[in-house]
């Protein structure tokens, strides 16, 4: 049995742990691993070695933080098929879909390289005679990622590259359903040049993400996972000084308009709905097809769910893999069978399904729902799964109402040929990433990625400009240099710019 270690100042530990949890192959269903649960000796421990990186660490030259930067980028392209492979076996996905998790992140390393423009300040000459005005950002110290199991690899590398890059220490507390990508991610870095210390993993469950929280030598903490936990976080990690990011849940609202393209429009709800078996923060949970669009959608939408290639992830032609735990299954199971329940029409019914050869895998195969309201669970409820809910609406005036009034804010799309109805979409929805025949509108890594509402705690969204911005804090300088022979008369009034 493979135990899944720490990585802590550039070596696989241990530590004082003694408990272990299994890491399960969701395609079928047997313990793979085990990974030590740290406890907050493995955080003090990551602590102490990222605090004692960092004090040369941040003193290193920008040329040579993008140069390890460069050179990361570099390995992640050569090891892609390898970390796909990896991430696939633990988290069940398809490698292809792992390896496009792994482009859209190393695209945060990219950016990453390019800080040398991004971090330059600015500079005011003669602000008052003989006096100048400049600023510039230094990082903060020791900083955390606290990370979830559906990106094991993409939503971590919207962290450390841009925080490693402008100076700081990191620490990354991954989901221990899937840590092996993690680990893969830090030799990745030491091959690159990264020295030891700055990079550090540490694995375990509540009780390791309360030291982070607590820690008082960790300045920030980036967090991504649902909306309650996201809530914890940016209240502990706040009480105690720190700065967070805390992105939470989502419900993902696409409209379909009677002038869209339908067969389009099918295709891509389908591939939002159910890829990565709707394990995604993005994910098409709710399709809200607007007057006479509705029915045909259905029909669209039910002939593409049912063409849709379940099975292992390493299986060529497969579209979709299983859940990543037994539980999550029958909790998808069990949110199909309450929206029949409710009222709602079991269009496409994937429970029960059983892949040959995989019969103990965590499968469910695509559902789809229809006719479902705002006041059933499978409208309410973040499923995560590979379920899709149909709502009827009249107008493009209801579904955007509809929308605003969901706790959620994270993403959303509108499927229209009227540039009318996208242009009144976009500045009336109260979403925050917003696709327009775009199913899935995660933005690229020079902007930065945050929902409204329940999907955001706080107001530090992550990556891009705001990624600079949070792992950074600025100073102001003013200057004068009088010369020798120059007498100054110090006032005692407030100083002004005459």
């Amino acid at each position: 049995m493979t135990t899944i270690q720490h990585w802590i100042n550039g070596s696989p530990t241990q530590g004082a742990a003694t408990a272990t949890q299994p890491v399960f192959n969701p395609a079928t269903g047997a313990e793979q691993a085990e990974v030590v649960l740290g406890t907050a000796a493995a955080v003090n421990a990551a602590v102490q070695a990222a605090s004692a990186a960092f004090e040369t660490w941040s003193e290193s030259s920008l040329s040579r933080r993008t140069q390890v930067m460069f050179a990361f980028r570099q390995l992640l392209l050569e090891h892609e098929e390898e970390l796909g492979r990896i991430i696939s076996a633990e988290h069940g996905k398809t490698v292809d879909d792992a390896r496009g998790e792994i482009t859209r992140g190393r695209e945060v390393v990219e950016f990453a390289c390019g800080l040398g423009d991004v971090l330059k300040g600015s500079f005011s000459d003669q602000v008052s005679r003989g006096v100048d005005v400049h600023n510039f950002r230094q990082p903060l110290g020791v900083v955390a990622g606290i990370t979830p199991f559906n990106f094991p690899a993409m939503v971590p590398l919207w962290m450390h590259p841009i925080a490693i890059a402008t100076g700081n220490t990191f620490i990354l507390k991954p989901s221990e359903r899937d840590p092996s990508a993690a680990n893969f991610v830090a030799e990745l870095y030491q091959k690159a040049g990264l020295p030891d210390g700055v990079f550090n993993v540490v694995h375990g469950g509540k009780d390791a993400v309360d030291a982070i929280l607590t820690h008082s030598g960790i300045e920030a903490v980036s967090f991504v996972g649902s909306t309650p936990i996201a809530k914890y976080v940016h209240e502990q990690a706040t009480s105690h000084g720190k700065r967070v990011q805390a992105l939470g849940g989502a419900k993902n609202h696409a409209v379909v308009l009677p002038d869209a393209d339908l067969e389009f429009a099918a295709n891509h709800i389908t591939a939002g709905a159910y890829g990565s078996a709707g394990e995604r923060c993005m994910a098409v949970s709710v399709a809200v097809a607007v007057g006479e669009a509705a029915d045909a959608l259905v029909a669209l939408l039910e002939r593409k769910a049912r063409e849709v290639q379940v099975g292992p992830g390493d299986r060529p032609g497969t579209e979709m893999g299983p859940l990543v735990t037994k539980a999550a299954q029958e909790r998808i199971e069990n949110a199909v069978t309450t929206a029949h329940a409710e009222g709602a029409t079991v269009v496409v019914d994937g429970r029960g399904l059983k892949i040959d050869g995989h019969e103990d895998g965590f499968f469910t195969g695509p559902s789809l729902l229809d006719h479902v309201t705002t006041e059933m669970a499978a409208y309410r409820e973040e499923l995560f799964g590979p379920v899709l809910a149909i709502v009827r609406a009249e107008s493009l005036d209801e579904a955007i109402d509809l929308i605003n009034a969901n706790p959620y804010g994270n993403g959303t799309a509108l499927f229209t040929a009227s540039g009318e109805a996208a242009r009144r979409f976009q500045r009336r929805i109260k979403v925050g990433m917003i696709g327009i025949n775009v199913p899935v509108p995660v933005p690229m890594s020079y902007y930065s990625f945050g929902g409204w509402k329940d999907s955001l705690i706080g107001d530090s969204p992550i990556h891009g400009p705001d990624g600079i911005r949070f792992y950074t804090r600025p100073k102001v300088v003013t200057t004068r240099w009088p010369q020798p022979a120059q007498q100054l008369t110090a006032g005692f009034n407030f100083p002004t710019s005459t």
